[in-house]
């Protein structure tokens, strides 16, 4: 139907959650919030994980493999979304998806807990595989709580989005401390407790949510396009790894960039305002992927620096007693703490912006408009980050650094992240909601991906080089921030008056 929308949700008004939101709203805050403790605290260890030496307990990769492997694991988290999605719409609906894929990730936390490198590989499939049953559907019934023309509804994903970095922040202190002070698989073993909490307050918490999610009504289930959408990811799946593996298909990481902006023309130049809709969903997919690309360095580039160049000791020496035991004060505190910086910002930020949308009313800005501040901050975080990369010829460099590069991708993460998912629930044709809210995903996934990639250049022992690492990546993103301000008024138009 032309100019179909998404199902906003129950025509009743409900504010019996947090904040006034939907009663549901709770619920859906703590799963996704212990399922990101899990993601966040496996992934704070698993590039440090991959490069300690085996003596340490380490797999003794080197740093180009290590980041190769990393960003094709994040990438398939988020491209899994895809067929997740598709699997919710047409067979178990959003709620049984959450559940079961919840179920999947904590059994593959489980068995990164155990201590060899096959049941390494498979725990990465086991977490991926879950999180794109997950992940998606969670988000569409956060969605579905709303009304249309419900005005909570960014406020409501700003909250939603506060829950998910509040797993994100406890989890690399918890898993932190255990693959330090005791073994790397005891970190891993805590993620998979964190989701198995998760899902015990899903699982009590069913009620509040029984309103939205359910299974589609019986009749045929479209198996043949099941079996297209799930041989398609794994074609494109195939297709990056070739782009790894092998040096003269190097050049297929040009489709990243290309395909989008091809369908971007094929849906902007027609007349149907719901094929509109789509180009202007794949205009910010695209604004989105550049973001991730800088990002996501978080768990590569910016652990390793956190590692090698950053100085970690704190700065009062000493021992203390207590509970029968001694505790050493002074000694380096372990890397994967600073994982917990974003979402330590983001908890401070999230209601501030949830407010602040909210006060603003149809004043706010608009969706691309704050997709384009978003894209700005991330380019000055790493602009940020050259000269300290330069400082550290002189030995190692303050943690401040790393503190002022995340206060900037925060800010710019709450301009981008929390309003593309509430604009992908308005955007996405009504029967294609969970599909497209996979493809949004799609935009993390080569994110991600393109993140590893570029980990690959990082260096600790040549302070020019590693200069010129984040100004070159400043710049393109600067660059794609300029582009997509000229095009502001287009995707406005193509989105049809959705706000």
């Amino acid at each position: 139907m032309e100019g179909a929308t998404v199902p906003m949700g129950e025509p009743v008004f409900d504010s019996r959650g947090i904040g006034g939101q939907p009663w549901g709203l709770t619920t859906l805050f703590f799963t996704e919030m212990w399922e990101r403790f899990s993601y966040y605290g496996m992934r704070s260890l698993l590039t440090l994980f991959m490069v300690a030496p085996m003596a340490e307990g380490g797999l003794g990769f080197g740093v180009r493999k290590a980041a190769l492997i990393y960003g094709t694991y994040t990438m398939s988290v988020y491209m899994l979304a895809i067929p997740g999605g598709f699997i919710a719409d047409n067979f178990l609906g959003a709620r049984r998806s959450v559940l079961v894929g919840g179920i999947v990730i904590a059994l593959g936390h489980f068995t990164l807990a155990l201590s060899n490198t096959g049941t390494f590989y498979a725990g990465l499939v086991l977490i991926a595989i879950g999180t794109g049953m997950l992940k998606p559907n969670v988000s569409s019934m956060v969605g579905s709580l709303y009304a249309a023309g419900d005005e909570r509804r960014d406020a409501g994903f700003s909250i939603f989005y506060m829950g998910i970095n509040i797993g994100a922040f406890l989890a690399p202190f918890a898993c932190g401390l255990l693959a330090q002070d005791v073994n790397w698989h005891w970190g891993f073993a805590a993620a998979g407790i964190g989701m198995t909490i998760g899902l015990a307050q899903y699982v009590l918490g069913r009620g509040r949510i029984a309103h939205v999610g359910g299974a589609p009504a019986p009749g045929r289930r479209p198996w043949p396009t099941l079996l297209a959408v799930i041989s398609a990811t794994a074609v494109v799946l195939a297709l990056v790894l070739l782009s790894d593996l092998v040096e003269r298909l190097a050049w297929l990481r040009y489709g990243y960039i290309g395909v989008p902006l091809v369908a971007i023309l094929w849906f902007g130049f027609r007349k149907d305002v719901t094929k509109k809709r789509i180009a202007a969903i794949l205009v910010l997919f695209l604004a989105a992927m550049i973001f991730w690309a800088i990002y996501e360095q978080t768990g590569s580039t910016i652990a390793l620096f956190s590692e090698t160049l950053t100085d970690r000791h704190l700065p009062h020496a000493g021992v203390i007693s207590a509970f029968g035991r001694t505790f050493s004060i002074g000694r380096s505190f372990p890397a994967a703490f600073f994982q917990s910086v974003n979402p330590a910002f983001i908890f401070l930020l999230a209601p501030l912006f949830a407010w602040l949308w909210v006060r603003m009313g149809s004043r706010q800005p608009s969706i691309p408009l704050k997709f384009v501040i978003g894209l700005g901050f991330v380019a000055l975080s790493f602009l940020l980050m050259v000269p300290a990369a330069r400082l550290t010829a002189q030995g190692l460099v303050s943690p401040w650094w790393i503190v002022g590069m995340f206060f900037l991708q925060t800010v710019g993460e709450m301009c981008l992240s929390p309003v593309g998912l509430s604009a992908m629930t308005k955007l996405s044709p009504g029967n294609l909601q969970g599909l497209m809210l996979g493809v949004w995903f799609l935009a993390s996934a080569f994110g991600n991906k393109l993140a590893g990639i570029l980990a690959g250049n990082f260096t600790s022992t040549d302070a020019f080089a590693l200069g010129h690492f984040f100004l070159v990546e400043a710049a393109w993103a600067g660059a794609a921030t300029l582009i997509l301000l000229s095009l502001v008024p287009w995707v406005k138009r193509l989105m049809g008056g959705v706000r």
